[in-house]
């Protein structure tokens, strides 16, 4: 009778309890705070992503995911807060979402075994796999997006930059600085004429920042920002009449919420991407019926196709090809972050894993190596066009200037070595 009891509550627990989930993926959100608009539909993209997993193909190689959120409302001490609560769940892979975050949890995650993603953004010169064991920044950098972008201003001036002005207006934060080191190295070798200004947080107040644009005249501009201060400078460059297909965004300035506000007035923006835009991906049609139809969406299901869910699509659809690459590798469903690191290490994306993903064509091909753990710096321009409401690539995916870019990179990230004590050749 004890033993009949047992068993019936036992099951009663069971039948109550949340199903146990295997493969942990968390997200590491902003849904409050000054950049909520644009950290909600990145979270919504990687849940639904991974909730299409678990609803259509039981999850990966067989193994339930569960993608446990923490709030860091894009501060830092809270992120880090974030990492110290999650790290005893085992997770996979943790993806900050803050260059600020980054940076403080590098040490932490090293030394924990717990593998970072930090895609288009964090510490640039993470992407030197020799001193960094568990970082990774593929497909592409900020100093990357710096170089496509100079390089696509070049291009429309007829092949030379030399007498030219750029501008970069940036975020004034660790984010924001980060391509000053190479956009000052590419004025040296292309002859254009450099200057950077910055704007505090929150950015909502620009008029001094344009007035200096008026005046200096520069012919074109790099935009860093992210936030509220996307939509101000936009708005700010229509009511100076800059002429804004010489006027390009970084990735995190190039969404929907930057460009609307502005109406007409926005229709030419540029900005950069490392993925595709737009809902005509198979996968849409599938997160439409398995997520949001069924009510399991993380969001209003309303989001699906917009720059950010899509590359909060992106990210997890790259996290779920190494963990299955780590199955692969290891000959087990059951993995764990030392797996998936050696797996994202040896991360390699292709056309026909895209495709098969329903994402033909939705980002670059690229090969991390040990000593390379960022890709081969891929990077498309995308156009605004205001009449009908939609950003468009308007190149393919094109590399940056490796032989800028990558001593750059080596010197920083040695420096860090030296700095903490780290060897520099670690993959020898």
């Amino acid at each position: 009778m004890n033993k009949k009891l047992a068993t019936l509550a036992l099951g009663a627990v069971m039948a109550a309890g949340p199903a146990v989930a295997e493969l942990v993926f968390p997200s590491m959100s902003y849904r409050t705070g000054p950049f909520a608009a644009g950290g909600i539909p990145f979270a919504d993209g990687y849940e639904d992503y991974f909730t299409l997993l678990n609803e259509r193909d039981g999850g990966i190689g067989g193994e339930r995911i569960s993608v446990p959120e923490c709030e860091t409302a894009y501060n830092t001490e809270k992120g880090v807060e974030c990492y110290e609560s999650l790290k005893g769940q085992a997770p996979l892979v943790l993806q900050p979402l803050s260059t600020g975050i980054t940076y403080q949890i590098i040490p932490k995650a090293t030394a924990d075994g717990i593998p970072i993603h930090t895609m288009g953004y964090g510490r640039t010169s993470a992407k030197n796999g020799n001193v960094f064991s568990h970082v990774f920044n593929y497909p592409v950098n900020y100093w990357d997006g710096a170089s496509v972008g100079v390089n696509h201003f070049k291009e429309v001036s007829g092949g030379s930059l030399e007498g030219k002005k750029i501008m970069l207006l940036y975020f004034n934060g660790a984010y924001g600085k980060e391509p000053i080191p190479t956009l000052e190295k590419l004025a040296e070798i292309e002859g254009f004429e450099f200057s950077a200004l910055g704007i505090d947080y929150p950015g909502q107040e620009q008029k001094s920042q344009w007035l200096q644009v008026r005046r200096e005249r520069p012919d074109f501009v790099l935009f860093w920002g992210w936030g509220v201060m996307n939509q101000v400078a936009v708005q700010e460059a229509a009511n100076i009449r800059f002429p804004m297909e010489n006027f390009m965004g970084i990735w995190w300035s190039g969404a929907e919420n930057d460009v609307l506000p502005a109406g007409d007035g926005a229709n030419g923006y540029k900005a950069l991407q490392f993925h595709n835009v737009g809902s005509d991906f198979p996968v849409f049609d599938d997160l439409q019926k398995y997520v949001v139809d069924s009510g399991k969406a993380a969001g209003a299901g309303d989001q699906i196709g917009t720059v950010l869910y899509n590359r909060g699509v992106y990210a997890a659809f790259l996290a779920a090809e190494a963990a299955k690459a780590a199955q692969e590798a290891n000959g087990t469903s059951s993995i764990t972050p030392a797996m998936m690191r050696d797996a994202m290490e040896n991360l390699e994306i292709t056309a026909e894993k895209m495709e098969a993903a329903g994402l033909p064509n939705f980002g670059p091909v690229f090969k991390v190596s040990c000593s390379n753990h960022g890709g081969d710096g891929m990077a498309a321009v995308s156009q605004w066009d205001s009449s009908t409401k939609q950003w468009n690539l308007i190149t393919d995916f094109a590399p940056s200037d490796a032989e800028v870019v990558n001593p750059l990179i080596k010197a920083d990230s040695e420096a860090f070595a030296a700095e903490n004590n780290l060897p520099i050749d670690r993959c020898n």
